[in-house]
């Protein structure tokens, strides 16, 4: 017995050293000096350029107030300067080193700025990759709030639409993906806790549009299963549904545990099999063979991480580029069209006379002229 606690004990003290050493490695960077990514490599004496090579050593050495100082002097005493562009994005660089919640927040205007001032320049690609890495940085785990994960989503969007030929939109590409796994986790765990309550209309709702807004996720097969659970389960007037759902799976995740299972519960409703889609089968076999198992190491670091595990999100297909749609659940009627006008309107000038034209302005307080009475019938 006391052997096995000495035992217990120094495998704990040894895991604790792992854990110890990881953390070292992971922020023993910020001793060393990181080189500013967007110098200015011309070789000149000009005054402005001494101070922009001043501002950057600071940045390099984490004095970012005082390079923020010198870059401040550089853009108000040389309005001309060819290096303005630079220096404004070194400022915007700084906030970004520096971090926190304010150095995110000035960051990110100061980047959209420079996007603003200069949209046509290489770095201006380079500043909305940075703002979706601020919003990216800031997620949370999935069951908690979706806020920087739905920005950084709309982010990396902007990104991709604005500047889909920049070397950063194929990483922002990536990034989606690893965004809409989350968020599609987000939306698989409401729809597994109404399934778990017995609230199958809902729960058919949240996954189905789960699968539907981000096929790409890495567990569609399973809310797809569950989803056809769900329609099975509210009556045979819903069957249709549930059979979609278990085709779906055999036809868009053939590689997927369930596709057997949804194969079964197809024969067992007398529904034809499809065929699986070849593009899905390639793709699925891509994603196994680019998906290595995780080392000892990397699974203690995503253990001392704040944010969200993305790891399980696919490293290929076209990431969801639409805005969500929220879509009525089944089980809820669809309310008949109202009755109103349904011929067209046209626009057409007035002719003839009116009563504007041939009574006196009542404005003026003349009394209108009586209508003529017609003539009796004789």
């Amino acid at each position: 017995m006391h052997s096995e606690v000495k035992n217990w004990r120094r495998w704990a003290v040894s895991s604790v050293a792992v854990v110890v050493l990881i953390a070292l490695g992971a922020t023993s960077c910020g001793f060393r000096r990181k080189a500013y990514e967007n110098p200015i490599t011309k070789d000149t004496q000009q005054p402005d350029k001494i101070l922009y090579d001043k501002a950057v050593k600071d940045i390099e050495h984490g004095r970012y107030e005082t390079a923020r100082l010198t870059l401040n002097t550089l853009i108000n005493t040389y309005d001309s300067s060819e290096f303005l562009a630079k220096a404004k994005l070194a400022i915007a660089d700084s906030w970004f080193r520096q971090g926190g919640t304010e150095g995110n927040a000035q960051a990110e205007a100061e980047y959209k700025d420079f996007i603003l001032f200069y949209p046509t320049m290489e770095e201006a690609a380079e500043s909305q990759s940075r703002i979706c890495e601020i919003h990216y940085n800031l997620m949370d785990k999935a069951d908690r709030d979706p806020n920087n994960a739905l920005r950084a989503e709309q982010e990396c969007k902007t990104l991709i639409t604005q500047f889909p030929n920049s070397k950063y939109a194929r990483g922002a590409e990536q990034r989606l993906r690893e965004i809409q796994e989350l968020l599609a986790e987000a939306e698989m765990a409401a729809g597994d806790y109404y399934h778990n309550k017995g609230a199958f209309a809902a729960a058919a709702n949240r996954l189905d549009g789960a699968v539907a807004q981000y096929p790409l996720f890495s567990r569609a097969a399973e809310a797809l299963f569950e989803e056809a659970d769900s329609y099975s389960r509210m009556g045979p007037r819903f069957r249709k549904d549930a059979g979609d759902a278990y085709a779906k799976i055999i036809r868009d995740y053939p590689l997927s545990t369930y596709a057997e299972l949804a194969k079964k519960k197809l024969q067992d409703m007398e529904i034809t099999i499809p065929e699986a889609d070849p593009a899905a089968v390639a793709r699925m076999k891509y994603e196994v063979a680019n998906h290595p198992k995780s080392t000892t190491a990397e699974k203690a670091k995503e253990l001392l991480k704040r944010g969200p595990d993305v790891r399980a999100a696919a490293k290929t297909g076209s990431p969801t580029m639409e805005p969500p749609k929220r879509e009525v659940p089944r089980n809820i009627p669809v309310p008949s069209e109202t009755a109103g006008f349904t011929g067209d309107v046209t626009v057409a000038p007035v002719t003839g006379t009116s009563a504007l034209d041939t009574q006196p302005d009542a404005r003026t307080g003349a009394a209108p002229t009586p209508a003529p009475t017609p003539a009796p019938a004789k």
